[in-house]
């Protein structure tokens, strides 16, 4: 079940230390699959890997290749027909569970103790991630990208279905959004994703706060109706979603919500020292849920992106070669300037 990095491909060997490795080539097993790598997106957690190495609890002893936002075409199919055929496109699932447990019987296979998820240090050995130029990778881990939709917009596949987990986390708790007044507190690439299946989700007005202009404007191309520069009066709001993982923008949140509100937190919040006024969700009767990564697959994420392209496409700031991966991890920590960095690996 384990993804393994061939070729050229970007590992993190500590805090500022950053590589281009070669990687042997592995023969593929019956239900192994060889993915040529197009795209590599750049997620916040590849970021503080190599900025602090670590994310949260999870601390790097061990050299890693980062990556969990993988596109590519199957080179070389499982030869027991579990995956797509050679000449796919595809997205490259992240998780690793192991189908078993209560979690993953009742759907939530995001919450599995067992998962592990690419490019990751949370256990020992690590997972090593899909920065690479090959994967070998089990064909059930492998989604078929829908004819027409272009590889280097299909690589929003990951980031797009913890946005999708995020408002389905609403959906149970609070009805959905449509017809809702939404916020969002943070327009990084996981904010915006949300704005954007938000809009599609029918709600009634999205507004959204971030601290520089630049994610606001994208924010507004991709179904925002208001944007609010962080710390300027908000309007009050049926459902919000805090992507940005700042207290002072949770605060910004709770503060927002009206009475019998919800708040989703998919940002991730530091481990100590947070302040936030939960005193505020008694009287209001707020409902606060958490967002973790995904449940499921990523199919119907890929059809919402193919059905409206033209939404999600900018989002996507910029792409870099493999041998300028240092550049795109510097690129991606700027959010004054960009939103989805991606890798490129081969064509796309």
């Amino acid at each position: 079940m384990t993804v393994i990095p061939m070729g050229r491909a970007v590992a993190v060997l500590g805090a500022d230390r950053l590589e281009v490795r070669d990687f042997p080539e592995v023969p593929p097993g019956p239900g192994d699959a060889v993915v040529d790598v197009a795209y590599g997106g750049v997620c916040g957690s590849d970021v503080h890997y190599w900025r602090r190495g670590e994310v949260g609890e999870s601390v790097l002893v061990d050299p890693m290749v980062l990556g969990h936002e993988i596109v590519g075409t199957v080179a070389v199919a499982a030869a027991d027909g579990s995956g797509p055929p050679a000449g796919a496109p595809v997205a490259v699932h992240p998780a690793q569970t192991c189908g078993e447990c209560v979690r993953c019987r009742e759907g939530r296979d995001n919450l599995c103790p067992h998962l592990r998820y690419l490019g990751s240090a949370a256990r020992r050995p690590h997972t090593q991630g899909g920065f690479a130029e090959r994967l070998l990778v089990p064909g059930h881990r492998l989604v078929p990208i829908p004819s027409g939709l272009d590889l280097c917009t299909a690589a929003l596949a990951e980031p797009a279905s913890v946005a999708r987990h995020a408002l389905a986390r609403a959906e149970s708790l609070a009805g959905g959004v449509a017809g809702r007044h939404v916020l969002v507190t943070g327009a990084g690439p996981i904010g915006l994703l949300v704005v954007a299946l938000a809009h599609l989700g029918g709600a009634a007005e999205v507004t959204v706060t971030d601290l520089f202009a630049h994610p606001l404007r994208t924010a507004r191309q991709v179904g925002a109706t208001r944007t609010v520069v962080a710390g300027e009066e908000l309007p009050t709001v049926d459902v919000a979603f805090e992507s940005s993982g700042a207290p002072a923008a949770v605060a910004t949140a709770l503060g927002a919500l009206r009475p019998g509100g919800t708040l989703v937190q998919v940002g991730q919040l530091p481990g100590q020292g947070v302040s936030v006024p939960l005193h505020l969700a008694v009287p209001r009767e707020l409902t606060i849920t958490g967002s973790s990564r995904f449940a499921g697959g990523m199919a119907a994420t890929l059809t919402t992106i193919a059905d409206h392209q033209a939404l999600f496409r900018p989002i996507v700031s910029a792409e870099f070669p493999l041998d300028e991966a240092e550049d795109a991890l510097v690129a991606a920590s700027v959010p004054e300037s960009s939103s989805k960095v991606l890798l490129q690996f081969g064509p796309g």
